[in-house]
């Protein structure tokens, strides 16, 4: 079997050198049929529907189609034209004329659908053995369960079957699978990528996901796919920027220790301390947060509305097919019957009250880092407790969707018993982009071979500013810079993080006198200069100038020149501002003068008084 690599970087270099896409599709074919798991697919393309819809493609132009002859899968609740959809049941099934609208862009932008993937029927779980067809057998170890409801697409992922694959995420769906298969899962912001042409399971919630080998190829799938939909009334304009470099520094929320659930898993909860010890490294701050309102946000998912919610999907058929069902699928959506329209009230308004209190504590930190799952479980073990198992799952997934928050599940290393170890990062609606490239240094850190295909990782490339229509940099020097007092003002402002640099030695720093929160002034100077260390960030223009209209005197802003010999507006201080101040040019930048003298002022303070 031809040992092409599927990440996308790879499937495209093999096509630059000659490599034709007739090579690839018996790749796909042969990696199915090697692959000892009949529970994959529950509908396949046959090798001449796939050289047809390769043969429509115009010559190999990856920029025109940035997805050219790269395989995908599709999870069987999304439509693909001429291929039937059944959710995971059979009696369900239709052959729908029009691809899904995201399956439609991906298929604009050259990407070959090999086939339809098993799940959790009718989307209704995170273990993915709720199937009438054969349960998908996790890619990294047989025992365990493959995760769900998006079973067949993480498995067909992490076995390099496919490129990437789609899944849908209500609950965790697109999380918990990719964490169990050691892959990436992009629960994107919810309204991103349109929902048309999928079966809803709780249609105000649902997403659909990316599953992928690289942080690169799931956000470079997210940016192709993400679009407003005129046919879907939930979709909604989010803006997909470019994945760059994230701040130098960044306030990362955790479970506070005591908050923490692992029941009983001790090689989970090492896994995830060794994980914080990595975005450490990566210079993230980490900030211990109370998370009990998260889980009681996460246990109104399946009560009251949402179980409700996902009745009124299916109540038609369920009505007259219910002995279709799977019986666990048939006991969580039929006990919606019980339920009044004041109990799907008494939700909301219970969602509506943990919304309010935990939006200052969302706002109060970059992104938070969570365990992707609270552990393992075999496949006996659920199908003994399919209830209990499939609730403790959702432990760190349930209450994002519900927040309106975007997640994505990154592999940060193996456990110490040799089980995949995954961590998710979550952010406010419409930061995918931050999320993702803190995951992208996760997972280079991690050294991680490509999910359960033994493939390295390519040697990851440092990711460059992107230059932006629309948008004006902003250099700033001290209590500005990420992580500092006065970070949050920028983020109000909508700036973005481009990247760190340096001035041309040019420039002197001043400690200026007599600040409420400490700040450097920074001028210009003809001689005796130095190279000081600043961050430059975007904004749109209006927000420029509203930034620039409210910054205080001895400050202004004015030209700066950086070492690249490139020049951006930043702030400058006044030189009738200097009065008083201490020049700290020596220390390189603000950022170290003040490490500098809160060690020094610490060593101080921990010397004995005589």
């Amino acid at each position: 079997m031809s040992d092409i690599h599927f990440d996308i970087g790879s499937l495209h270099a093999a096509y630059q050198a000659g490599i034709g896409i007739a090579e690839v599709i018996d790749t796909v074919l042969a990696r199915i049929a090697a692959a000892p798991d009949p529970g994959i697919f529950i509908h396949l393309a046959t090798r001449a529907e796939m050289l047809a819809e390769a043969e429509a493609l115009c010559p190999f132009d990856p920029v025109a189609m940035p997805l050219w002859g790269i395989p995908f899968a599709v999870k069987d609740n999304i439509d693909v034209a001429g291929m039937p959809t059944t959710a995971a049941c059979a009696e369900f099934a239709y052959t729908p004329a029009s691809d899904a609208t995201v399956v439609a862009r991906l298929k604009a932008a050259g990407a070959l659908v090999v086939g339809k993937t098993n799940l959790d029927q009718f989307a209704t779980g995170l273990v993915g053995v709720r199937t009438p067809w054969p349960i998908p057998r996790n890619a990294i170890d047989l025992k365990l369960v493959p995760g769900g409801s998006s079973s067949g697409s993480a498995v067909a992922t992490a076995r390099g079957i496919v490129s990437f694959a789609l899944g849908t995420d209500t609950a965790g769906s697109g999380r918990i699978p990719a964490g169990l298969n050691s892959i990436v899962g992009l629960k994107p912001t919810v309204g991103a990528l349109s929902t048309a042409g999928v079966v809803p399971a709780c249609r105000t919630l649902d997403c659909v996901s990316v599953f992928a080998l690289t942080v690169d190829d799931a956000y470079a799938v997210f940016s192709i796919a993400a679009a407003r939909d005129a046919t879907d009334p939930y979709s909604r304009d989010v803006a997909v920027h470019p994945l760059v470099a994230h701040a130098p520094v960044l306030n990362v929320g955790i479970p506070v220790k005591a908050d923490l659930k692992f029941f009983g898993d001790t090689a989970m909860q090492a896994g995830f301390e060794a994980s914080l010890a990595m975005l450490s490294r990566l210079g993230c701050r980490l900030v211990e947060i109370p998370f009990g309102d998260f889980y009681a946000t996460a246990d109104l998912l399946y009560e009251g509305a949402w179980v409700a919610e996902r009745y009124a999907a299916i109540r038609d058929f369920f009505e007259v097919n219910e002995a279709a069902l799977h019986p666990v699928t048939r006991k969580i959506i039929g006990g919606a019957r019980n339920l009044s329209a004041a109990d799907a009230f008494r939700g909301f308004y219970a969602l509506q009250a943990y919304k309010a209190r935990l939006a200052p504590v969302i706002a109060s930190v970059d992104l938070f880092c969570v365990p992707t799952a609270p552990t393992h479980y075999t496949v006996d073990a659920v199908l003994a407790d399919p209830i209990a198992t499939n609730s403790r799952l959702g432990t760190y997934t349930n209450f994002v969707n519900l927040l309106d928050m975007c997640g994505i599940a990154v592999p940060t290393g193996t456990r110490d018993d040799g089980l995949p170890m995954s961590v998710t990062l979550l952010a406010t609606a419409g930061r995918d982009g931050l999320a993702a490239s803190v995951a992208r240094d996760l997972h280079s850190a991690s050294g991680l071979a490509l999910g359960a295909t033994g493939w390295r990782q390519s040697s990851a490339q440092p990711v460059g500013a992107s230059a932006e229509d629309g948008t004006i940099e902003l250099v700033v020097v001290g209590a500005h810079l990420s992580g500092m007092p006065l970070n949050g003002q920028l983020k109000e402002a909508g700036a973005r993080f481009c990247r760190a640099a340096r001035t041309s030695s040019s420039y002197k720093l001043y400690e200026l006198a007599g600040q409420t929160t400490p700040k450097p002034g920074l001028i210009r100077v003809g001689s005796g200069g130095a190279a000081i260390e600043v961050e430059v960030w975007r904004l749109c223009a209006d927000a420029f100038g509203r930034f620039v209209a409210a910054i205080p005197p001895p400050l202004g802003i004015g030209t700066i020149e950086l070492d690249d010999g490139t020049s951006a507006k930043g702030f400058l201080a006044e030189t009738a501002g200097l009065l008083a101040a201490t020049d700290i040019s020596a220390y390189g930048g603000w950022r170290n003068f003040v490490a500098r003298t809160h060690e020094a002022r610490r060593q101080l303070e921990s010397v004995p008084s005589r």
